[in-house]
């Protein structure tokens, strides 16, 4: 413990965590203890701020307690590696898989030995993309090779830049940056994505109009 230790009041204070949630934390196992100083009392240092502060954001992405367990788990085993770990971190957010499609997702390999990427079943983003493209065949889309050169080409660029920025100091910066990145930067693609569309119908229209008028 370090010597900027405090007791479990003022690291409610300094973290801006409610009391009662500090010691819900506790009891479910989610904040490691503090360091004992009586049978009843325990001090805390900036380990227990920076855990209260990833349980927080965790939570504000939407995780259930049982998923920011499974999170925290993995900051905190180094029996796997960081490729399997960061798969594991990202598989506790939403969507979830209740039942796998196939097991052997024929169209997600497809899709992704088209686009010259890694098949790893396990990853639970695959098991996404065989449900999306299930969803696809049912409404009567399909996905061609160029809308899908574009999207992997373009996706992969965002990507690119997104690993680039992945902090590699320690395991749990490296979780914290992958699962929160995802939670919280994937509506803003969406968002992004749909605003482009509304420009380019707009620029669309606009010019489609003055032609029109230009002729009559």
């Amino acid at each position: 413990m370090d010597g900027g230790a405090v007791k479990v009041s003022e690291l409610a204070a300094q973290s801006g965590v409610a009391l009662a949630t500090i010691k819900y934390y506790l009891r479910e196992g989610l904040l490691m203890p503090g360091e004992p100083t009586s049978a009843t009392g325990a001090r805390y240092g900036e380990q227990h701020v920076r855990r209260l502060a990833l349980i927080r954001a965790l939570a504000g992405a939407g995780l259930a307690i049982p998923r920011i367990r499974a999170v925290l788990e993995l900051v905190d085993s180094d029996e796997r590696s960081e490729f399997e770990t960061f798969g594991r971190a990202i598989a506790q957010l939403p969507p979830y898989v209740e039942s796998e499609p196939d097991p052997e997702f024929p169209r997600a390999r497809k899709v992704l030995e088209f686009l010259g990427q890694v098949f790893e079943p396990r990853y639970v983003a695959v098991a996404h993309l065989e449900q999306a493209l299930i969803g696809l065949e049912d409404a009567g889309l399909s996905l061609s090779d160029e809308r899908l050169r574009a999207y992997g080409d373009h996706i992969r660029g965002i990507a690119e830049v997104e690993i680039e920025l992945m902090p590699t100091s320690t395991t749990e910066d490296g979780i914290r940056y992958a699962v929160l990145g995802t939670a919280m930067y994937e509506p803003v693609l969406t968002a992004l994505r749909r605003l482009a569309h509304q420009d380019l119908a707009a620029r669309h229209f606009s010019q489609h109009r003055d032609s029109t008028e230009q002729e009559n």
